[in-house]
């Protein structure tokens, strides 16, 4: 999960290198600190998780086959990806080694990989749909790109449309073109989309307990939290209490004007009383994400503060109540823009700098997003965040984020609305 919190990481890892090193090696040397009641109180969620079997990703490649047949695709080529996991079952990270999966529209399922790493993906392959799959293998002084085109052409594609998935290296389908040059390659994603964005009750199920157990540990690090706390200590909070419901997860934390930036900063922050909070992020359930963000002040917020944070709540309620089946995506991030420009904090992306939503499952980020110019209508089980804001430069900005799935006739969010800044898990 790449989440906004590693980006920020990231950007400082390389200034600051000295820095955490000596963080580390110190807390190595201090004794553990007693966890707060809040956080030990938490009980694991485990139990309730049910894996996803061999016979839904069969399924799910089989709707595959159908929609590559209504898009007129050959093929669809899966490279280490998300996507690859969702059919198949198997995590493969992307290297300059190509591992890939080829699911033609008809016929066998092969795969490309090093010679080295063939018990490896065996080992994966035989756990899931893929466990008959042909397994063409190549060494280092090789053209992997060539066994592509060989089992295509054995699938009887010597020709024809070829889905890459969206987020394939482009040394990869440079190859393969250059191999297979009577091939057209083309976008997966009417594909790899089609299938991903409508979920399953299954997979609502752990989207549902991810949503669970990140409103839980919220609650429990922000009863925990004290003034004084800095970024470090409310993620070791955090981390602690993901460890109790037995996920892993993780969360940004940022005070005061840094809120008012809506994926945060780098820069140092202690937690002050009657300043804003903002966490951030979530969790996985069996690969499936959750997403919400809670604002809230340990103390007493100004006027101002709870003026702005009702905008921002009836602006996450007006999105959820556009949103319902046949609606235009684009539909929803009007609803909530009109509450907030009609606040007097537009027009247009001034003040609510983002768009309202975007889709989330197996990725934090994916398709469809809610936002001006999608004009995909909605379907019953697409699934979303619903997250207005309003970011005031130099005060504080307010976020309200809760993870929502579009119903038979209307929308539900996974998790409660919070309802204020001072009673944020009523």
């Amino acid at each position: 999960m790449f989440t906004r919190r590693r980006i920020l990481e990231t950007a400082s890892v390389l200034g600051g290198l000295t820095v955490v090193r000596s963080k580390r090696a110190a807390a190595q040397e201090a004794p553990s600190q007693p966890l707060p009641p809040f956080i030990t109180a938490l009980a694991s969620m485990r139990d309730k998780v049910r894996p996803i079997t061999r016979a839904e990703r069969e399924a799910r490649i089989a709707k595959a086959r159908q929609l590559m047949a209504e898009h007129r695709m050959d093929a669809i080529f899966l490279a280490g990806s998300t996507s690859l996991l969702y059919f198949t079952g198997v995590r493969w990270g992307n290297s300059e080694r190509l591992f890939a999966a080829v699911i033609p529209a008809k016929g066998r399922v092969f795969c490309v990989c090093p010679s080295f790493e063939e018990d490896r993906a065996r080992e994966q392959l035989n756990r899931g749909p893929l466990e008959n799959a042909e397994v063409l293998t190549w060494h280092e002084d090789e053209n992997p790109y060539r066994l592509v085109a060989a089992g295509l052409k054995s699938s009887g594609i010597a020709a024809g449309n070829v889905g890459i998935e969206e987020r394939t290296p482009f040394v990869f389908s440079e190859g393969i073109s250059q191999a297979a040059p009577a091939l057209r390659l083309v976008s997966a994603t009417p594909v790899t989309a089609g299938c991903r964005m409508i979920k399953s009750a299954h997979e609502l199920e752990l989207m549902s307990i991810a949503n669970q157990a990140t409103l839980q540990v919220y609650k429990a690090v922000y009863h925990a939290l004290q003034p004084g706390m800095t970024q470090d200590d409310a993620s070791a909070l955090i981390a602690a209490a993901y460890e109790r419901v037995g996920f892993r997860g993780e969360a940004s934390v940022e005070v005061g004007p840094y809120t008012a930036l809506p994926h945060g900063s780098a820069t140092p922050q202690a937690i002050r009383e009657n300043s804003i909070v903002m966490i951030d992020d979530g969790c996985l359930v069996e690969g499936y994400n959750s997403d919400i963000t809670r604002t809230f002040v340990l103390g007493k917020p100004t006027s101002k503060m709870n003026q702005v944070f009702e905008i921002v709540h009836r602006a996450q309620k007006a999105a959820l109540e556009a949103a319902r089946p046949g609606v235009e995506c684009q539909a929803v991030d009007a609803a909530a823009r009109k509450v907030i420009s009609d606040a007097g904090y537009g027009p247009d992306y001034r003040h609510f700098t983002h768009r309202v939503g975007h889709g989330i499952g197996m990725d934090g980020h994916e398709w469809p997003y809610l936002v001006r110019g999608n004009r995909l209508p909605l379907q019953p089980n697409m699934t979303f965040s619903d997250e207005p804001g309003v970011y005031l430069g130099g005060e504080f900005g307010i976020r309200l984020e809760d993870d929502m799935h579009i119903t038979a006739d209307g929308a539900e969010l996974f998790t409660p609305q919070s309802p204020s800044l001072e009673n944020p898990f009523a």
